[in-house]
């Protein structure tokens, strides 16, 4: 299995790129810094097929119109036909996918001088809860856990013969948690969907986030302060 984190852009966010078999992948959120996540993909031989974003902020999702515009080239560039779906978010975070810009006041400007692509991804996909979406040899099973968006997701997978992992977004770090001050945020909803949806997981449960190092369910539910108690 090949495991890649990548932590990009100003916010360092980790766009992870999973494959089972070493031949095609998924990827978990696109900051905007595109170009590296296609490079790593060149390197590591990989073909993407679909793209999964755990909630709608731009450090997740700020870089994926140009990623598959400049996927697309590549792929036509070396004679093949682009292998990416196209774009799984919750329903609840589309609008900030769809004009990442006008969802990122405060960041426009530095956006702006990135150059990027931004116009809206020709093929998204509604990721509600229990949904799957199957790639690459793999399942991602999307677990809503509002409260740092409203429609933030968390990622399930099973790999036969390896502990289950979760992709947290920004939802669960190690030893803290997603801010909930933004617009569509709420400290109540992510710690309801925490104590509901991801504290029943298993303690060997690896937790892969969105920033920052990985860690487990059982590590977080003993050490971190704002789950200890739940």
């Amino acid at each position: 299995m090949i495991l890649e984190q990548i932590p990009l852009w100003v916010a360092t966010t980790n766009s992870w790129i999973v494959s089972a078999d070493g031949v095609e992948c998924v990827i978990i959120d696109i900051p905007p810094d595109p170009t590296a996540v296609l490079d790593r993909l060149h390197r590591l031989n990989l073909r993407p097929v679909a793209i999964i974003a755990t909630h709608g902020h731009v450090d997740h999702v700020g870089g994926v119109s140009s990623f598959l515009k400049l996927e697309e080239q590549s792929s036509k560039d070396l004679g093949k036909r682009s292998g990416v779906d196209g774009v799984h978010i919750h329903p609840a975070d589309r609008h900030m996918l769809v004009d990442p810009l006008s969802a990122s006041s405060m960041l426009r400007g530095m956006l702006l001088e990135t150059g990027l692509d931004f116009s809206e991804p020709e093929h998204i996909f509604d990721l509600s809860d229990g949904d799957s979406v199957a790639g690459a040899s793999m399942s991602f099973r999307a677990i809503h856990t509002p409260g740092h968006t409203k429609g933030s997701s968390c990622l399930s997978l099973a790999i036969e013969g390896q502990p289950p992992i979760l992709f947290s977004g920004d939802h669960l770090f190690k030893g803290s948690i997603g801010r909930t001050d933004l617009p569509g945020g709420s400290f109540e909803e992510l710690i309801s969907s925490m104590k509901e949806r991801i504290l029943p997981l298993p303690d060997e449960t690896v937790v892969l986030p969105g920033h920052g190092d990985s860690t487990t369910i059982g590590y977080e539910r003993r050490t971190n302060p704002f789950i200890s108690g739940i």
